[in-house]
């Protein structure tokens, strides 16, 4: 995947192009995309969670567990493991949301379809104080 051009100069400069890609806890039809220092206090937060809590435990799972390096190569291109574009549907159109401290990868067509067919639920109180 490559890097949109209005996204580069963040990844280059503000991240050194030192990236952490994980699934998005909340949707399973996209991915997440932190700067590496970002992701350390996201995974850190995470961590700290309860793992006597099935719901924390699930979260840490999917998010600490499927976390992986990555970096752009030098025409500011990705490689996204196979494993986690087989979850999220990442075929042939993908499309790379800017989201505060992080980016979320979809599935072009599945974006468009659930951008405005998902209603949106409360957090709960534990999760809602993390940077996610």
């Amino acid at each position: 995947m490559a890097v949109p051009a209005r996204f580069r100069e963040q990844v280059t400069g503000v991240c050194g192009n030192r990236l952490v890609l994980t699934y998005n806890a909340f949707d399973n039809d996209s991915l997440w995309l932190y700067p590496e220092h970002v992701w350390e206090t996201v995974r850190d937060q995470v961590m700290g969670l309860s793992s006597f809590n099935p719901g924390h435990r699930a979260l840490q799972r999917r998010l600490v567990g499927s976390a992986a390096p990555v970096e752009p190569d030098a025409s500011c291109r990705l490689q996204i493991p196979q494993t986690l574009r087989q979850v999220a549907g990442l075929e042939k159109r993908v499309t790379l949301m800017g989201l505060g401290s992080k980016f979320e990868i979809w599935n072009e067509e599945i974006l468009n379809k659930s951008r405005f067919e998902q209603p949106m639920d409360e957090p709960t109180d534990e999760i809602s104080q993390l940077v996610i």
